[in-house]
């Protein structure tokens, strides 16, 4: 499955990004007024192929969770059964991510792809969804988009990664199994209809990996890739980037072995993330990223397929400093700023009608010509 959604990316498509550049200036506006948001709507147009892109709409965000080995080495405050506990919080719709879906009117998806400690019971999860591998897109569910209702999919590779500090977080095959899961869920979503896919994420002490992961693809340093994360006081920190070196000292993880990178240092969650961003690209279907979490799956992603950095809008800039690290190896400009540093796809969702707009202007702006308004 990997090697088939590889083979299908492709790079963004020159002649719908003139065509969106021409169309740009024909419309009544100033030529470039409109600033980022004119390019954004040229690499969605090379992204799908036509000018104008579709609508990147309906929106679904998934968010995959998991739990890390290496929270026994001191790097979060919070207990790992937290994890668990968001994720009957994010079922019963109690979250911030659920509020801004529901402002946005994006579906959610829960994905449990690691999580060590038993979910809550949920009775609003459809027992007839679980199984990912089982997903047949000539029946499908009408509700998989449906934003009142949050979902639970249970495809759960691992009760947690190892920790990265004593061993491999993963095995190569786990990493793989959790890449193809982020792949087909990326495939459900769009055979549902979604139209941009958001991400999102959850596993306490899941920055540790994401430091780790980026230093290792970016060549940075880890006290340039590491964050606070949840919020950790100053002996913690200096741990924690202790903890990400010694992880790279120990693995000496080679960026030109993706799926490798992802096994040794990574976390369920990011191997999944890294999938379903590859699965959206193959579908030429934008995908909205978050967080740190996403970014540093998005560099394994994009190692794994140059090309399915086409797909990828940067939909914020973290607060971990990290992210902007990840962001500028992939050539990607984040859309807001605000500080943000909650993960579970809340910075992707307040972008999200930025990506709209942008696409928007192409369908519904007229041209001079069309308007009777003259040109300079």
């Amino acid at each position: 499955m990997l090697e088939t959604t590889i083979a299908a990316i492709r790079p963004a498509d020159e002649a719908a990004m003139a065509a969106a550049r021409e169309l740009h200036g024909r419309l009544t506006k100033p030529a470039g007024s409109l600033g980022a948001l004119e390019e954004l709507s040229v690499r969605l147009a090379g992204l799908a192929g036509v000018c104008p892109p579709p609508l990147p709409e309906p929106a679904a965000v998934a968010i995959f969770a998991g739990d890390h080995g290496v929270h026994a080495q001191g790097v979060s405050p919070w207990p790992q059964e937290v994890t668990a506990q968001m994720i009957g919080n994010f079922l019963a719709g109690g979250a911030v991510v659920n509020a801004f879906a529901r402002q946005a009117g994006a579906s959610v998806t829960v994905v449990d792809v690691g999580v060590a400690t038993p979910l809550p019971t949920d009775p609003a999860a459809d027992p007839t969804a679980l199984d990912p591998t089982a997903l047949d897109p000539t029946a499908l569910d009408p509700t998989v988009l449906d934003p009142a209702v949050p979902r639970l999919v249970v495809a759960s590779v691992r009760r947690g990664t190892r920790d990265l500090t004593v061993t491999a977080a993963l095995t190569r095959d786990e990493a793989l199994a959790a890449v193809q899961t982020g792949i087909r869920i990326a495939d459900e979503l769009i055979d549902a209809g979604a139209g941009i896919l958001l991400t999102g994420d959850m596993g306490i002490g899941n920055t540790t990996p994401a430091a780790v992961l980026i230093a290792a693809f970016t060549g940075a340093d880890p006290l340039d890739t590491t964050g606070r994360g949840t919020g950790v006081d100053d002996p913690t920190y200096a741990h924690k980037v202790a903890v990400v070196r010694a992880a790279l000292a120990r693995h000496t993880p080679d960026p030109a072995d993706p799926l490798g990178v992802l096994a040794a240092v990574g976390g369920l969650e990011h191997a999944a993330l890294a999938g379903l961003i590859l699965g959206a690209a193959a579908r030429r279907t934008p995908v909205l990223l978050d967080g740190v979490i996403a970014v540093s799956a998005a560099l394994a992603a994009a190692a794994l397929a140059p090309a399915a950095v086409c797909a990828m809008v940067a939909g914020h800039r973290s607060a971990e400093p990290g992210a902007t690290v990840a962001l500028r190896h992939l050539g990607l400009d984040p859309l807001i700023d605000l500080g943000l540093r909650l993960g579970e796809g809340t910075g992707a969702l307040l972008a999200l009608p930025v990506v709209t707009g942008a696409v928007r202007v192409l369908h519904e702006v007229a041209t001079f010509d069309s308007a009777g308004v003259a040109e300079k």
